[in-house]
């Protein structure tokens, strides 16, 4: 099969499912359109917000996946500087694991990023920076 792969970024706040699923629903026309025979989202995997809007709605519409979870708890990689892990409502983390996540999400290139941006995220604007600088195209949606 020939999927496009459709990256998701979003506010963890994300206040319109409504919005995010036909937007999603557009962007997945227009592929196939384009000559695809589907779409693949791709998201953070975050359990609340934008990914999991997205997830439910590629579960719901038989949609592949790629989540791409941070991994909060795991070690830091070499941009940490000593003693920076803070300690959060699940233990001990290292805040910079999801732009860690964002470029790994980044660098496999999806075709177009869709960015549910809401209450200034930050997570959500550090995955637009990367992705303009790779040079893919965002499709923002704001609420």
């Amino acid at each position: 099969m020939n999927l496009a792969l459709v990256g998701l970024t979003g506010s963890r706040t994300w206040p319109d499912p409504v919005l995010l699923a036909n937007t999603l629903m557009d962007v997945w026309h227009d592929a196939v359109q384009i000559g695809y025979d589907g779409i693949v989202l791709m998201h953070g995997d975050c359990e609340e917000g934008a990914d999991a809007l997205g997830d439910a709605w590629a579960i719901d519409h038989g949609i592949p996946r790629d989540r791409n979870p941070a991994d909060w708890s795991g070690p830091c990689g070499p941009e940490c500087r000593p003693d920076h892990r803070r300690r959060g409502r699940r233990g001990e983390y290292c805040p910079l694991a999801g732009h860690r996540r964002n470029q790994l999400m980044v660098d496999k290139k999806p075709g177009l990023l869709v960015a549910a941006h809401h209450a200034n995220s930050s997570g959500t604007a550090d995955c637009m920076r990367r992705a303009k600088k790779a040079g893919i195209p965002i499709l923002r949606i704001t609420a």
